[in-house]
């Protein structure tokens, strides 16, 4: 049973990820025929953010009432009626209202999988849940990139992966029972009730804060590195764009391979250590990339060398939260880590963007720095404080 819902849980990873990529994809495409702004993506963006960042704080309320797996059916389905939504929009108005359904969503499903991996299985596998989401984020543009060139459709694209949803929205909804009789034994051998905390109530607990700073920051750093990247380094590198677009393609496949190797040695080095180790590798990419002799393959090499460090973060994180705040306080406070994960992954990167074009690109490595320097503080205060509670 704990294979046939693990397999499940990746199967829906990858579904989880597909989407996220598409509309960069398309985007070129699509703003001029829904005769926009081409900055007006980022109005669609900020919208599935914000619904993500509702009920990734919601969650833990809808899984106590009605169990992660029909809460991942429902937000896998409520994904899927969106890109069908997206497919057949002819207004960007359109697009808009069902950015809504794909927000909520996305966020329930990723807080809701999260804690059920982090609860049920050995940190390994949490690593190739992130894994399994690089593989269906790098899968989607291919998808969409196929029904460009040939069908010259857009829509096609969305409704493709939109029908790959549908098919996994009804293995869910068949495989329930599998995930019922799982939350019974669960609930049998549980010797406290999963608590339903409100926000304040999350933040009084020791180490939160800290854990919710190191989260943000991590995802600050992690999405404006990938997106500013090409730009840097033909803006102030003076590489060539073509080049440039490949390596920065690298930061993402070195965080996805990074994440399956790491799923062989996370049980054995845990996940405190495999986060030090994590943030180690980023200083050296870090190092590398701000160097002041431009050398062309060290600051190239330094970026996929960011990407790599970057694999273990994120689901080591995650994974220890049950350990760091107990298991009837996860779900809450996973849900809160996904908000504050989505904040920053929403908002430092365009801050960025502002700040680079009043003063200068070059500040790049330095605002990576800043937010690896916040992650690095905030993980060894957070590990004190729980080493500090431990021992009492």
């Amino acid at each position: 049973m704990y294979s046939l819902l693990l397999a499940l849980i990746y199967l829906a990873f990858i579904s989880l990820g597909l989407p996220d990529a598409l509309l960069g994809s398309a985007w070129p495409t699509m703003y001029p025929v829904l005769e926009v702004p081409v900055s007006f993506a980022g109005i669609i963006s900020m919208i599935i953010a914000g619904g993500t960042i509702v009920s990734s704080l919601n969650t833990n309320r809808v899984v106590r009432k009605f169990g992660t797996g029909l809460v991942t059916a429902v937000s896998v389905l409520m994904t899927a009626v969106a890109l069908f939504g997206f497919s057949v929009s002819k207004t960007f108005w359109m697009l808009c209202l069902w950015s809504i359904p794909y927000g909520l969503g996305a966020g329930a499903v990723d807080s809701a999988l999260n804690n059920f991996v982090a609860l049920h299985y050995a940190s390994r596998h949490m690593s190739w849940l992130h894994c399994f989401w690089g593989i269906g984020a790098s899968v989607g543009p291919y998808i969409m990139s196929y029904c460009l060139t040939v069908k010259n459709s857009w829509e096609s694209g969305y409704m493709t992966v939109g029908a790959f949803q549908i098919v996994l929205t009804v293995i869910l909804f068949f495989s329930l029972p599998v995930w019922n009789k799982q939350a019974k034994i669960k609930k049998e051998s549980q010797t406290e009730e999963p608590k339903h905390l409100k926000i304040h109530e999350a933040l009084k607990i020791k180490g939160v804060k800290q854990v919710l700073i190191a989260f943000f920051s991590y995802c600050a750093l992690e999405t404006t590195a990938g997106l500013w990247a090409s730009s840097y380094l033909v803006l102030h590198q003076g590489i060539e764009a073509k080049v440039a677009a490949r390596w920065a393609s690298l930061f993402y496949l070195g965080i996805t391979f990074g994440r399956f190797l790491n799923g062989f040695v996370t049980d054995k080095l845990g996940n405190r250590n495999m986060i030090r180790i994590g943030l180690g590798i980023i200083t050296i990419g870090l190092a590398a990339v701000i160097l002041p002799v431009q050398i062309e393959l060290v600051t190239l090499a330094g970026l996929v060398l960011i990407g790599i460090g970057c694999a273990p973060i994120y689901p080591c994180i995650i994974h220890e939260t049950p350990k760091n705040f107990g298991a009837e306080n996860s779900q809450a406070i996973i849900g809160i880590q996904m908000a504050s994960a989505y904040t920053g992954s929403t908002f430092m990167p365009p801050i960025f963007g502002v700040l680079a074009k009043f003063t200068t690109i070059s500040l790049y490595p330095v605002y990576l720095t800043f937010f690896l320097i916040l992650m690095i503080v905030m993980t060894e205060r957070l590990n004190r404080l729980v080493v500090s509670k431990e021992s009492r």
